[in-house]
């Protein structure tokens, strides 16, 4: 039966072949912390496609600028790390 889910959850207290092949195990008798997986996951997901237009814009304007040369090699070495510094400060944006 779990094979053919998406996503699979035992329960702690359930059989432990279930445990096994199930993707998480929930510990306690509740069901709540599904909730919280799935909004978890839908922040993530939204997270992700912002970095990932965000990294989009950024290339497809430096990266003709520097092939030109109208961009010097300091200054796109500056914005791919401001780039991912970006990234990486939107993706912390997920711990809260």
């Amino acid at each position: 039966m779990l094979r053919g889910a998406d996503v699979s959850f035992a329960m702690g207290g359930g059989a432990a072949l279930a445990q096994l092949h199930a993707d998480g195990v929930l510990l306690g008798d509740s069901l709540l912390p599904l909730v919280d997986a799935a909004d978890t996951a839908r922040r993530t997901l939204t997270i992700v496609r912002q970095n990932l237009a965000w990294a989009s814009v950024y290339n497809l304007a430096a990266i003709p600028l520097a092939a030109a040369g109208l961009l010097n090699p300091w200054l796109s070495g500056i914005g791919m790390a401001a780039s991912s510094a970006i990234v990486v400060l939107n993706a912390l944006r997920l711990r809260k």
